[in-house]
């Protein structure tokens, strides 16, 4: 049940029959009237902006209608109180057999609380890590990966079908730097003394293994021939062993996509159609291309950028600052080329709605991308780049920055085989993606309320050790979410109860918000709050016998209580799954 649906439902209702009674004009639209939380719950529990947002076209002010709308809102049953605040908002107090009636709606929801039913929307395709297939990934790389699939676990949770795609840089200049950088490897492993790696190469020991696998599989048969003679099967053989490492990296981190989407497939290599070239076309039919001349970019530097008549994208008619040249001078694509025909192909592939996870360093491009698909979709996809920020790896406050694997910074792997990949989760969600993360390697793993992950899987633990506990009290009591379900819910009346009881009722809305908003950390505050007001009520306990979970001597309280329980256990799983962090029964 979601509480906030179902009174904004009603408030619609209320106003539909003032329109009935001529009270206000009929044909009013109701899409901007909002149904929220109090900002203080000594307002009441719900605050609504109807008569605010509706005076205006009911030609009245907002105070009168917000009084006609209080007493048709007064004789709701479930309405305790009905009042007007301030200019002409309505704040409505309810019964407390509502947030009974949603704690036992939650209970035997369990772990369905707040999920959403399948939307009919079409499928969102949600595009993130898509690290270049060059060497391990860093934990930049980690944050868009943990980011991208808890927005992807949101989106599922609330109702919409998604797929989540990597899109593999198989196709541009440093791929052939990666297969030379391949091949001496494979030098090396044929017993050659290679010396430093030469300027200009990717100098990690990753590569090693690469060049081993090469040495097996062709033995001396490369050696000694021309780069023309050999590039292409090394560089194939690189990205495929890149692509296994990095496959194995996302999987460590409980990462898994659906697609994976090869650059190189848009070209016309290996018998593929050129769709960059289809692309360029299609924007050129609709006089979309010219050939003209861009001034030098003003402050930062553009890869793209020659100055020359070139073949131009008018991204300008579609909101970008300038338009966008799509060939090189040699006739060779430029990256932006190729982004627009990847977009475009997530368009033909059924995908309306596109999610790009990006790092921060790439959020020039977002004008152009957003202009490319505007007009690759004739104005009927969007886009949305969420871009994140950089990680700084601290320990014990100081910076770490070197890594013997790769050669210049300290791999994703290394820091999910230090820390685990509970505590990399959560911790890259627990801050806005837009905000620069400081993740110290001593802090994720301290067993204290100052470690955020630990805090939250310490609250669930709790919950299933009152559950034991009430089995040793009371053997053989059955705990079925259906028994609990049926108890006495009214005897939850203190008021750090209530206010659990109300965030649990206030769950879907979070989770439907948060999908809306593309704001995965939402959730991780969310569990955090709640595993805070959780703990605090324990602790409580302590002090008020009668607010203990388990009581021998009030077997109908100790029930009470344990359904209580078992829907904070249920929502705190359900929010730590949609981050992909566990909910442990113990913590050891």
């Amino acid at each position: 049940m979601n509480l906030f649906e179902t009174f904004s439902a009603r408030i619609s209702r209320a106003l539909t029959q003032l329109a009935d009674r001529g009270d206000i004009p009929a044909g009013l639209s109701f899409a901007r009237v909002v149904v929220e939380p109090t900002r203080d719950p000594a307002h009441g529990d719900l605050a609504i902006n109807a008569a605010m947002v509706l005076a205006k076209e009911a030609g009245t002010n907002p105070r009168a209608l917000a009084a006609l709308l209080v007493e048709e809102l007064a004789r709701d049953p479930d309405v305790a109180k009905a009042e007007i605040a301030g200019p002409g908002f309505i704040n409505l107090t309810l019964q407390p057999a509502v947030f009974t009636g949603i704690l036992k709606s939650a209970i035997e929801a369990g772990l369905d609380h707040g999920r959403g039913a399948l939307r009919p929307d079409p499928k969102i395709n949600v595009e993130y890590v898509s690290a270049n297939p060059t060497g391990p990934m860093h934990v930049g790389h980690g944050r868009g990966a943990v980011f991208g699939d808890a927005l992807s676990s949101l989106l599922a949770f609330a109702g919409h079908a998604v797929s989540r795609e990597y899109y593999i840089n198989d196709a541009g200049a440093q791929v052939d730097v990666l297969a030379r950088s391949a091949f001496l490897r494979y030098r090396e492993a044929l017993g050659e003394e290679i010396g430093a790696i030469p300027e200009g190469l990717y100098p990690g020991d990753y590569l090693k293994s690469v060049g081993e696998s090469l040495a097996k599989t062709y033995g001396e048969s490369l050696r000694g021939k021309p780069e023309s003679a050999w590039l292409v099967a090394v560089r194939a053989a690189a990205i495929d062993g890149m692509m296994a490492m990095i496959r194995d990296d996302l999987a460590a981190l409980g990462v898994v996509h659906d697609v994976f989407f090869s650059e190189r497939s848009l070209q016309a290599v290996d018998g593929n159609i050129d769709a960059v070239r289809e692309t360029i076309e299609d924007l050129r039919s609709r006089d979309l291309i010219y050939e003209g001349r861009l001034p030098p970019p003003k402050g930062q530097k553009d890869e793209d950028w020659e100055d020359r008549e070139q073949t131009l994208f008018r991204a300008t008619l579609f909101g970008d600052d300038v338009d966008r040249p799509l060939l090189k001078s040699d006739g060779s694509y430029t990256y932006f080329a190729n982004d627009i025909a990847y977009h475009r192909s997530k368009f033909v592939r059924g995908f309306a709605e596109m999610i790009d996870v990006w790092g921060a360093d790439h959020g020039g491009y977002v004008k152009r991308m957003a202009a490319a698909v505007k007009a690759v979709t004739h104005g009927e996809g969007s886009l949305d780049v969420k871009l994140c920020q950089l990680v700084r790896l601290l320990r014990n406050g100081e910076q770490v920055r070197m890594s013997k694997r790769s050669g210049d910074f300290v791999t994703l792997r290394e820091v999910i085989d230090e820390v685990g990949r509970d505590a990399v989760r959560f911790m890259m969600i627990f801050r806005k993606n837009d905000a620069t993360l400081d993740f110290d390697l001593a802090k994720v793993v301290e067993q204290s309320k100052d470690n955020p992950v630990f805090y939250v899987q310490y609250a669930h633990a709790r919950c299933a050790s009152i559950f034991r506990q009430a089995r040793e009290a009371f053997p053989g009591i059955d705990l079925s979410p259906t028994v609990l379900a049926q108890a006495d819910l009214s005897r939850l009346t203190d008021e750090a109860e209530i206010g659990i009881i109300k965030m649990i009722a206030a769950y879907p809305r979070m989770i439907d918000a948060a999908a809306s908003a593309h704001e995965p950390h939402r959730v991780a505050f969310f569990v955090h709050e709640l595993a805070s007001a959780f703990h605090s009520l324990w602790n409580k306990g302590k002090d008020s016998p009668q607010l203990r979970f388990v009581n021998q001597t009030d077997r109908e309280s100790t029930v009470a209580r344990l359904a209580f329980v078992h829907a904070v256990r249920s929502v705190l799983a359900s929010g730590l799954a949609v981050v992909g962090v566990a909910a442990p029964e113990e913590m050891r």
